[in-house]
């Protein structure tokens, strides 16, 4: 049995990003956004809003009635020849997997790509026990060549240029790749050919499973996902169990959003579905359901709406925290505001408990967001986790740190003892001032000033005010 390590190493190798990688994301992000607000204009926003509340009310019905819906998907897949795993976490999917590759002596593996296994370091694990798997989506394919991981949830190579795609080419596959980016995709066309005709099993996530009929929905914009779900011999798709909705109708709604949220499509260029095995497909078909966490946010009232993401990455490309900082500084596979939610209820407050204070809170992602994620109130509501701790975990943030907000929000809510607060701050911050700044700082506060000086506070503001309204 191939185990999960204690503590899983989402950085890789990341040395090699390119020195652009600011510029990268923010000519990217800003393309995205630009995209699907035209989107949205050619279907007006009025029937897009109807579409958003829709989406959002239909997706909270399904994951609060899981009990449901998930037994409905499971006999349905069964009945239409395929085989139905559950698996509590990543080590009992790397059981379940490797299981599977050895009864059928499959060494070469082809994949779509799926964040979930990103999300469970899949790759990491196949490694480990002799199975070799090979990305087959053009960004997951670039990062894996570069030793690195995907910065972005449906563009993975969103941080890389042109350039440094083609020297990467040359240096890994030895070939002349100039950077043009229609031959760069004619250059991994013809390799992963090989790899698709050579692979003995395929590996997919999967955005929906629709429990009327026991459908797995695959939504790419690369021939790639149906390369992979149909050559092969055996699919196994990994899934979480909140991608589950009830029915047809279900998915016609958030297929609607979910192509023009991510890539401003009227409609992905491949929406696959697969019900259990076929004829001209593979010989057998293996759904792999999830939780690893999922039924732990569930009982979150404040914040169980995270489960409603449909991972179209329109939050991050409007966040402007990832457009400075990109996607490899969350040091999750969840990057943006949707993984500054859901990296520390999956991996715990003292594994991510950073992430949800990387967030100035603006609200612009609310506003995108395709199935109306609260997420700046979530985001609070996480902060407060780190910070007090709740019923589900004990507070990460030092004791210096708590007592300093709680002092804080005592004089906030009493105007003379703030004011007397910023009289005194103004002669204990005098030894450390020079000029207009404070330079450096005593721990903990000197994490701000290692990177760079604060201005020095001024206490003035309520002086000033009082004369200009006199």
């Amino acid at each position: 049995m191939t185990q999960l390590p204690t503590r899983i190493d989402f950085r890789r190798n990341t040395q090699t990003v390119p020195p652009s990688i600011r510029a990268a994301t923010l000519k990217n992000t800003r393309t995205a956004v630009i995209k699907r607000d035209q989107a949205v204009q050619r279907v007006g926003v009025e029937y897009w809003e109807r579409l958003r509340q829709a989406a959002h009310d239909l997706r909270l019905h399904a994951i609060t009635h899981l009990d449901r819906y998930l037994p409905l998907l499971e006999s349905k897949v069964i009945q239409a020849g395929g085989q139905v795993h559950w698996a509590n976490n990543a080590n009992e999917v790397y059981t379940l997997v490797t299981q599977i590759a050895h009864q059928h002596r499959a060494r070469r593996i082809v994949k779509v790509k799926s964040m979930v296994s990103e999300e469970i370091a899949l790759n990491d694990a196949l490694r480990a026990a002799g199975l070799d798997a090979i990305e087959t989506d053009l960004g997951e394919f670039i990062v894996q060549l570069d030793g690195s991981r995907p910065s972005h949830p449906t563009n993975p190579s969103l941080h890389y240029t042109k350039e440094y795609i083609a020297e990467l080419f040359q240096r890994k596959l030895g070939v002349d790749a100039p950077p043009i980016p229609t031959v760069l995709t004619d250059i991994a066309r013809v390799h992963l050919r090989e790899e698709f005709l050579r692979a003995e099993m395929g590996i997919s996530g999967g955005n929906f499973l629709i429990a009327e009929t026991g459908t797995l929905v695959l939504v790419t914009n690369e021939g790639n996902g149906r390369m992979c779900t149909t050559l092969p011999p055996v699919h196994v798709a990994i899934v979480g169990i909140e991608k589950v909705v009830p029915d047809w109708d279900s998915v016609a709604i958030l297929l609607q959003l979910l192509a023009r949220s991510t890539a401003g499509l009227d409609l992905s260029a491949y929406t696959t579905f697969i019900t259990g095995t076929r004829p001209s497909g593979p010989r057998e078909f293996h759904l792999i359901l999830l939780d690893n966490g999922r039924t732990r946010i569930l009982q979150d009232a404040h914040a169980r709406e995270t489960l409603l993401c449909i991972r179209c990455g329109a939050c991050a490309n409007i966040c402007p925290i990832f457009q400075q900082v990109g996607g490899l500084a969350y040091d999750s596979p969840y990057t943006g505001p949707i993984g500054a939610i859901v990296s520390p209820q999956l991996f715990g407050i003292r594994r991510a408990g950073a992430l949800p204070f990387a967030s100035s809170l603006c609200g612009a992602c609310a506003e995108v967001c395709p199935v109306k994620i609260p997420i700046p109130q979530i985001l609070l509501h996480l902060r407060h986790r780190a910070v007090e701790g709740d019923t589900f975990e004990q507070p990460v943030a030092p004791t210096l740190v708590r007592l300093g907000a709680r002092a804080g929000t005592l004089a906030l809510a009493r105007s003379w003892l703030y004011e007397l607060g910023t009289q005194i701050l103004k002669f204990i911050q005098r030894p450390l001032q020079r000029g207009e700044w404070l330079p450096m700082l005593p721990p903990p506060f000197n994490r701000w000033t290692m990177t760079r000086p604060l201005p020095k506070f001024r206490a003035d503001f309520r002086a000033w005010w009082r004369k200009r309204i006199a």
